[in-house]
This record gives structure tokens, C-alpha cells and sequence, in this order.
């Protein structure tokens, strides 16, 4: 005998592999699947013990057009079925493709799906759809078969009070005898005779003890009063089991007046009272199912005017309909009640249920709520009924994730688009200095004996250099930002002073595009306490900025005023200006707004730096524009230094050229990179240091020994022993305890830094060095060390 949660499932499959263990797990959960093609199914005459109809898609076919045309086939396939007349109001589950988001989720739920799984299918989860739909199907089935016993007893009831089928009796009181008809006589389990004129004990004792007190007292309380009684008991029959029974009588007064008579007749509602258990048993266990599932449940009654539905009211709902809703005491109230601003097209929705019977499955939101749900509306009762149950869930939390992941996806999307536009704008602007640099050596090459040519060449590679340096530095910045690891070093300084420092910087460029600049400060010193190159470097990117962006003639202000305890800087132009729907973009990062083949220029990094900088200074940094053509104004506002503030100590000027060393110090440079390692030799040399080479870390170990350098410039990242081991090496001799070492290398990080300072360099340098920085630091050093120019020989 099967378990009584086990039901026929009809599983429309493709006779596949994956298939096979669908069935295969049907069957380990207790249940007995009928295995059908689609065209067999869909020619199915159900059996009523049919609980449930899963469909298989199958496997996602390969190409995009047959992956199309499959999905088609299996809309068409839940479509017929749906029609078929021996599976209407089954239940149907579909198993989507693997690996297949773009299976038609919607259309299946709009042709017929109560829910759709995707493949592969986990046990439990499937173990507990089943538990749920088929237990659903099982009470279904018991109530109706419950209602249908219910009916038939009522029935045989009406039919045998028509037909006057009772039991009768009388019973003369003073005589103590009771006449009874045969009926009467089956019912007590008494003999004919008993039944002709017994004493009413004989009727009494056939009574359920529990219920023989009540009964008693019920009949001496009608004959003392001579009112009419009616009561129920319980009666042992001639087939020795207790049967129910409605007693109905009358006082009568004999002819004479002088004695009482008791009559009346006595139904038999045994039938009547099981199928009411039975009924009451099936309605506990809809109960508890209907209180225990942590889906939202609730019956409705649609609420119309004419043929339009305007409302519902709540007749009945489960726990969890409060955590889906949030919706209290609901039940007798309407929803426009609790909800006043609920859109109408869930009364549309749940009018066409009540009014077709045609059960849904949808997703939507309700605005009014700030909820969307997933919903399952089907019609309760036959087509006068105008009430509908609905199961639902709470989605709000799964499609604002969706939302949030669709936004992740088109942000990295944007960021890839312009992570790729920014690649090809680095390419552009590197090959911009590169291509003089190298145009400059060929002339060099043409004309060696040409010292104007040579010194106006080296200008300019000097000046191309000068701004590939300044593209890395923005890029090292932007990723020191990113990470979190850029370090102001403030001090006190004047607004006066970093504007000065700033103006010198982009003075050139600014000349050489023919713009005019006016530079507008306060007289009266304007305290500040910051880190006065990130100040400079903001007030140049603004500049530099303002300078590529207007034509050639233009005019630029640069402004500085007190505003309460905050200083503005602003930078304004008559250039091509920005659109206002661009304004809210300028200072994203590898954004160049307004960009153009004739405004080319810089990484699209610049704002974004003065926007991270400015922040990190406490302050901020805005852009106004009054459209494309108009100019633009750049400003950024920080905070002055609090009254009392130290007078700001003028900032160094720039080095000039390096001059000759009056000490010429024994000097090594080992790098890997040949070239690298030559010209700054020939550098070193050419200001009056003599200079090794060495381009691996075990020769300059060996060349060290005989050579005894006061000075050692080491590469870090070289094959082999690297700079840090050759640092380590060298300090573990003690024939080089004095030598000043120097990392000379591209990372310059605070991680860099600590790294070399752990491994026993005294200096750390990040490439390219100026040649007066190096011959600053080995006159310092030759200073320190109290060395002569005899030393060297």
C-alpha cells in the first residue's frame, strides 16, 4: 500500500539521461511518475489520483536561434496541456533548461505554470514544492469527497422524512407503558413485544451512560412543565454500536384529563455526524496547513461597481500574511481602507480571476506599499462567487538585488568603455612627448656641431619629459588615492604663496597657447595650514586644464577670496565651456567632458585629482558652466588656518643646473638596463664623480670589493639577486659599513619606501632623477662625511 503523501505525477520528459534521475527522484521521494512525450500528454485522460503534471524542458540547445525555438516549443507545449480536458486544474511545475537565463520565465507562469524550477533540480527543494501542492491536492480531494458524503446523507435524511421513515413512540406516563413502531424498536435494539407496551427503562438503559442524566432531566423538566422538548443523545442499536439521535416530543393530556402522555419521534443522524467529523478533520488539517506555510495567504472578496472591480475586502488570512504585507488586523477591512493609495490595476487583476476563473501567476509592485510581489490568484467557489485566494510572496529584497546587480553591470560596463578610452588616450598623450624626444635626437645626430640646434633640441626634450613625468606622477596619485595611501604633509603656508608657485608652473603653458591670465588675490595674507604641493598641484590641473580648453587667445582668471573661514579658488575661462548634463560627470575619473579631436589633452584624470586632493584638505571642488561655448569656472573651497596661525616661510625656488662637484666622490651604478645604467655614469662622470658600472647584482658585489664606492645608485627590480639582496649583502660586509646607498627605482609607494629603508638603503629615489637632485645629495653627502677632493684619487 502506498504512503498516504505519495500521488500519480505525469512528467513530460524527453526520455534523457537527466530525465531518467528526474523520475528516478520521484520515485525515491515516494511518488509514481507517468512518463509521457509531449504528444502523448497532451492526450492524457487523467485519472483522479492524478495530484501534479511536471514538464522537463530538457537541455538548452547550442546557438542562440535554437535555444529561441525550444523555449517557443515548450510556451506551446504548457499551452496545450493547460487546454486538455482531462488535465484542466492540475497543478503544473516546469523544470527550465540548465544554464539558460533567458528561458521565457513570464510566459511559462502566463501559460499555466504554477512555478518553474531551474536545472538542475535540488532534492529538497523539490521535496518540499511536492509536499506542499500534493498535500494541497489531498485535502482537496478528501473535502470534496467529504462534501459529496455530506450531501448523500442529507439526502438519504430529506428522503426518509419525506417518506415519514421515523421512529415514533408514546408513552403513557401513569401506565408506565411505552408503544413504539418498529423503526423505534431497531434503534433501542428491544423484541416486538417490549416494543408493544414495555415500561420506559427498557429504552433508557440503551442510552450512552454519559448522556442518560441530561436526557432524563430533560424529559421530567417537559412533563412538569408541559413544554415541548428537543434533545440529542447517543443510543446503543441492534448492530451494538452507538448511534446519534435527535429526540423531538410533546405533553399530551388523555381524553379523560386525568393522566399524561409523552409523544414523539426519534431521527437517526449517525451518518449525518460522521460526515460532519470528517469534514471538521479535513478543515484542521487545511488549517494548519494554511497557517503553518511562510508563504502569505489570504481569501478575498472582490468588490464591484457594475462590471468594474473598485476594491476587496479581506475575509481570511494566514501568520505570514503579515510579514509579506506588514498589513495588520486586516481581516473585514478592505484594502483601500489600509492601503488608501493602491494601485488599480490589482483590483483588474483580481476582478478577471473572480469573474473568469482563470487562475494567474504574476510579479508586480505595489507602489502604495513599497512592495513587490510574486502572486499566485485563483477563484474560490463556482462562477457566482465573487471571492479569490491568493498565495504571495514579499520580492521586494530579490528585485532591488536584481536592480542593484543590473546597476553593478552597467557601471562595470561604463567603467570598462571608459577604462578602454582611457588606454587609448594614455597611448595618445605618451607618444606626444615621445615623438620630439625622438625627433630631437635625430637632429642631434644630423647636426653634432651645431651648439644652437643642440641647446633649442634639448629645450625641448627637456620640456617633453618634464610632461611625460607629470602624466606618471597623475597616474601614481590616482592609484595612491585609490588605495587610500596618499599622505599630506601640511605646514603653515599663505594662499598668496601656493598661488604664486602655481602660476609659475603653468606660466608656459598658458604663454605658449597665447592666453591672457589674470590673477586676482587679497592683498592681506590669507593663512593656511595644508600641504602646499597638493594645494599648487590642484591650482595647476585647473589651469593646465583651463588652458587646453580654450582657443588660442583666450582669457583665464585665477581668484582667490576669503569666504567666512574659508578660502575660495576659482579658475575661470572663455573656452568651449561644458553642457549641463555633463556638468555632474567632469570630475569622475578617465572622464574628459567636452573632448574633442581640436581639445585633446591629458589623461582625464586631472579633475579628479583636484576633486580626491580638495577633499582630503577638508574641503571641496565644484564646476559651473553656462553651456557649450560659454566658458567654464572651476573652484575649489578650503579651510584657512585658524587666527594666530605661524607666518608661512617662502617656498624654496627651483634648482638650476648641476654644477661641477668639488669633491669627486668613487660612485657605482648597478642596473640591469644597460642604457639605463650608462647615461647616468656618463651623468655622474660629466660632473666630476667617478663612476663604475655593473649590471647584476654578483658583479657589482665582486667590482665592490676591489673598488671600495662611497656612493652606490641600485636598481631594484633586476633578475637574480635584486636590489634588496644586494642591499642586504652589502651591509653584512663590513668593508662597506660607510657607503651611502640608493635605491634609484620606478615604485615610490610608502610600502616602496619602507620596504628599501628595511633592507639598508640610506636614500630612496623614484626614476627619473633630476641631475641636480643627484648632485645635491652627493655634495651632501660628501659634506657629511667630511671627505676632500683627494678622496677620490
Amino acid at each position: 500500500m502506498r504512503a498516504s503523501n505519495c500521488a500519480s505525477i505525469l512528467l513530460v520528459d524527453q526520455h534523457d539521461a537527466a530525465s531518467d534521475a528526474l523520475a528516478q527522484l520521484l520515485r525515491e521521494l515516494g511518488h509514481v511518475p507517468v512518463r509521457l512525450d509531449a504528444h502523448a500528454a497532451t492526450s492524457h485522460s487523467a485519472s483522479a489520483e492524478l495530484a501534479l503534471i511536471i514538464v522537463d524542458a530538457g537541455a538548452k540547445p547550442a546557438g542562440a536561434a535554437a535555444a529561441s525555438a525550444h523555449a517557443t516549443g515548450v510556451i506551446d507545449l504548457l499551452q496545450r496541456l493547460r487546454a486538455a480536458p482531462g488535465l484542466t486544474g492540475i497543478a503544473l511545475i516546469v523544470i527550465a533548461p540548465e544554464g539558460d537565463p533567458s528561458f521565457p520565465f513570464a510566459q511559462a507562469y502566463a501559460a499555466g505554470a504554477i512555478d518553474v524550477l531551474p536545472s538542475p533540480v535540488l532534492a529538497a527543494a523539490l521535496k518540499a514544492k511536492l509536499a506542499f501542492l500534493i498535500g494541497a491536492h489531498h485535502t482537496a480531494t478528501r473535502q470534496r469527497r467529504s462534501d459529496t458524503d455530506l450531501r448523500d446523507a442529507r439526502a438519504r435524511l430529506e428522503i426518509t422524512l419525506a417518506a415519514a421513515e421515523l421512529a415514533t413512540w408514546t408513552w403513557d406516563v401513569a401506565a408506565n407503558r411505552v408503544t413504539a413502531d418498529a423503526a423505534m424498536a431497531r434503534l433501542f435494539n428491544i423484541s416486538p413485544e417490549v416494543a408493544a407496551g414495555g415500561p420506559v427503562q427498557n429504552y433508557l438503559d440503551a442510552l450512552h451512560p454519559d448522556d442518560l442524566a441530561h436526557a432524563t432531566a430533560r424529559t421530567e423538566a417537559a412533563l412538569a412543565s408541559g413544554e415541548p422538548y428537543d434533545l440529542e443523545y447517543r443510543v446503543r442499536a441492534s448492530d451494538g454500536l452507538y448511534h446519534h439521535v435527535i429526540a423531538r416530543g410533546e405533553v399530551v393530556a388523555d381524553a379523560s384529563g386525568a393522566g399524561q402522555h409523552l409523544r414523539g419521534v426519534v431521527l437517526d443522524i449517525t451518518r449525518q455526524k460522521q460526515a460532519e467529523a470528517q469534514l471538521g478533520a479535513s478543515e484542521e488539517r487545511y488549517r494548519t496547513l494554511f497557517d503553518s506555510i511562510d508563504t502569505g495567504a489570504c481569501i478575498i472578496d472582490v468588490l464591484f461597481e457594475g462590471d468594474t472591480a473598485v476594491d476587496y475586502r479581506f475575509i481570511e488570512i494566514n501568520p505570514a500574511f503579515v510579514k509579506h504585507t506588514g498589513l495588520t488586523d486586516a481581516v473585514g477591512k478592505t484594502v483601500r481602507e489600509l492601503v488608501p493609495g493602491h494601485d488599480r490595476h490589482w483590483f483588474t487583476t483580481y476582478g478577471q480571476v473572480a469573474t473568469t476563473g482563470v487562475p494567474v501567476r504574476f510579479v508586480d509592485e505595489a507602489r502604495a506599499m513599497h512592495r513587490w510581489f510574486d502572486v499566485y490568484a485563483t477563484r474560490v467557489g463556482g462562477p457566482a462567487s465573487r471571492q479569490v485566494a491568493l498565495l504571495f510572496t514579499d520580492i521586494s529584497e530579490r528585485v532591488a538585488a536584481d536592480a542593484e546587480l543590473r546597476r553593478l553591470a552597467a557601471d562595470l560596463s561604463e567603467a570598462d568603455r571608459r577604462k578602454t578610452e582611457f588606454l587609448a588616450t594614455l597611448a595618445h598623450e605618451l607618444r606626444n612627448p615621445l615623438a620630439p624626444i625622438r625627433s630631437g635626437l635625430q637632429v642631434l645626430r644630423l647636426n653634432a656641431g651645431n651648439a644652437k640646434a643642440a641647446a633649442r633640441v634639448q629645450d625641448i626634450m627637456d620640456r617633453q619629459l618634464d610632461h611625460m613625468v607629470a602624466l606618471v606622477d597623475d597616474l601614481l596619485d590616482v592609484a595612491r588615492i585609490t588605495r587610500g595611501q596618499i599622505a599630506l604633509k601640511p605646514e603653515w603656508t599663505s594662499v598668496q604663496q601656493v598661488v604664486a608657485g602655481a602660476v609659475e608652473t603653468s606660466r608656459p603653458l598658458i604663454d605658449a597657447s597665447g592666453h591672457e591670465l589674470r590673477v586676482e588675490v587679497p592683498e592681506r595674507p590669507l593663512a593656511l595650514y595644508a600641504d602646499p604641493n597638493r594645494v599648487r598641484q590642484i591650482l595647476n590641473n585647473l589651469l593646465n586644464n583651463a588652458a587646453r580648453y580654450t582657443p588660442h587667445g583666450g582669457r583665464i582668471t585665477l581668484s582667490a577670496r576669503q569666504e567666512g573661514d574659508d578660502v575660495l579658488l576659482a579658475v575661470s575661462d572663455n573656452g568651449i565651456g561644458i553642457a549641463q548634463d555633463q556638468l555632474c560627470a567632469v570630475f569622475d575619473i578617465f572622464t574628459q567632458v567636452g573632448r574633442t579631436a581640436h581639445h585633446a589633452g591629458g589623461l582625464g584624470i586631472g579633475l579628479s585629482l583636484v576633486r580626491s586632493l580638495a577633499e582630503q584638505h577638508g574641503g571641496q571642488a565644484g564646476a559651473a558652466s553656462a553651456g557649450l561655448g560659454n566658458g567654464s569656472v572651476f573652484s575649489v573651497r578650503l579651510p584657512l588656518a585658524p587666527p594666530g596661525a605661524p607666518a608661512a616661510t617662502p617656498a624654496p625656488g627651483k634648482a638650476g643646473r648641476a654644477a661641477s662637484a668639488d669633491v669627486a666622490l668613487r660612485v657605482m651604478v648597478v642596473d640591469d638596463n644597460v642604457d639605463a645604467a650608462a647615461t647616468l655614469a656618463e651623468l655622474l662622470a660629466l660632473i666630476g664623480h667617478v663612476v663604475d658600472v655593473a649590471n647584476d647584482g654578483p658583479t657589482a658585489l665582486h667590482m665592490a670589493a676591489r673598488r671600495h664606492p662611497q656612493v652606490m645608485f641600485l636598481d631594484i627590480g633586476m633578475p637574480g639577486m635584486d636590489g634588496y639582496q644586494l642591499a642586504q649583502a652589502l651591509r653584512q660586509d663590513a668593508r662597506h659599513a660607510g657607503v651611502l646607498l640608493v635605491a634609484l627605482t620606478g615604485w615610490g609607494s610608502a610600502d616602496d619606501r619602507e620596504r628599501t629603508r628595511a633592507a639598508g638603503f640610506d636614500v630612496h629615489l623614484t626614476k627619473p632623477v633630476e641631475l641636480g637632485a643627484l648632485a645635491d645629495l652627493l655634495a651632501r653627502h660628501a659634506q657629511l662625511a667630511g671627505l676632500d677632493a683627494a678622496v677620490a684619487s
